[in-house]
């Protein structure tokens, strides 16, 4: 096989961390071909299921709000295919791409979204509350930063219980200016927590830039504060997310404690779903788009010889059929019982 890498992306290129000095080797190329083939089957599936819920916005059959992650696929896939199954993760409001790369179903996702009874969450939780226990899933939040308590949790229970596993905290930039960021970096670090913070640096929390909320070149140089490691990596880039999290899920395995990995990527769409976009310019979101994540790694894929531009189609056709299917199933399911109205809010 000829030696071929993906296309770099000029914006990112010049805030990245000089990985030199960490011994990050290439662990992609010992995938075998089904899973490589399956990074771009999921990142096809984040894309489309995430612009089918788009037209149920558009269609007010949506309640609340919802924040979509197109543009950002290679992040959710890359970092979790990095990590084992039982591995955790902890999710922001942003996780409809996590909970596909950790393998949740998407029909029971979609009909969660629409408010159907046999959603994830029973149709009661919405956009930002899917959890999956069942695929090592803590859920999503719709608290800023309010994953990082729950995943500092997670990873004090491995510790104690003297388990080799993980966990993955998905954070946004928006949230690296919050107390809880602080408090949880500082605290996995006191006590070596088996812990990535994988921060999704999409430029924006809500509606302001990040260069006008921060004052360093990157994030992930607030590592020193907490004598952790920290690097940033080119986010749109899966197969540089996998190597990277697959050598510090490695070392926080062996009790080196936590990282915070910053990924620099974009979301095309506005924050939410009632953002007019007027912060940034349709020059902006174009240039980004130039660097589509899944762009960058079909054509790696074909260059490298390891699937057709055919087989590339063939599997993109799929999965817009698998989600057309998720929709199917999700407006032909049942709404919630109105006798359930007050099921699930107080514990037993």
């Amino acid at each position: 096989m000829k030696e071929c890498k993906v296309r770099e992306c000029a914006i990112i290129k010049k805030k990245l961390t000089d990985l030199k000095d960490y011994k990050i080797v290439d662990r992609y190329s010992n995938l075998k071909k089904e899973e490589k083939v399956e990074m771009l089957k999921k990142m096809y599936h984040i894309r489309y299921f995430e612009s089918e819920v788009e037209q149920f916005i558009l269609k007010g059959q949506i309640y609340g709000t919802c924040h979509l992650y197109i543009g950002e696929e290679a992040n959710a896939v890359g970092a979790i295919t990095a990590i084992r199954k039982d591995d955790w993760i902890a999710s922001h409001h942003r996780g409809h791409g996590h909970c596909i790369a950790k393998g949740s179903d998407i029909n029971l996702m979609m009909a969660e979204l629409i408010g159907k009874g046999n959603g994830y969450c029973k149709g009661k939780g919405g956009s930002m509350h899917i959890a999956d226990l069942h695929t090592y899933n803590l859920g999503a939040n719709g608290i800023v930063g309010g994953g990082m308590g729950v995943a500092v949790g997670a990873a004090l229970t491995n510790k104690l219980k003297k388990k080799d596993g993980v966990v993955i905290c998905f954070i946004g930039d928006g949230s690296t200016n919050n107390g809880i960021f602080h408090e949880s970096l500082n605290i996995s670090s006191v006590w070596k927590l088996p812990l990535i913070y994988y921060c999704e640096n999409n430029q924006y929390g809500m509606s302001t830039s990040i260069a006008n909320s921060t004052n360093i070149e990157r994030l992930s140089d607030r590592k020193a504060s907490y004598g952790i490691e920290g690097v940033t990596i080119d986010g749109n880039n899966v197969v540089d997310v996998y190597n990277v999290v697959s050598y510090f899920a490695e070392q926080c395995r062996t009790g080196k404690g936590p990282v915070f990995i910053e990924g620099l990527t974009y979301r095309w769409r506005g924050h939410s779903k009632h953002d007019s976009q007027v912060y940034r310019t349709k020059d902006e979101v174009e240039q980004w788009k130039e660097y589509d994540p899944i762009i960058r790694y079909k054509e790696f894929l074909i260059e490298s010889e390891i699937i057709t531009a055919d087989e590339a189609k063939a599997i993109e056709d799929q999965a817009v059929k698998d989600i057309k299917a998720a929709v199917d199933f999700a407006d032909k399911s049942p709404y919630p019982d109105l006798k359930e109205v007050e099921t699930d809010v107080y514990a037993d």
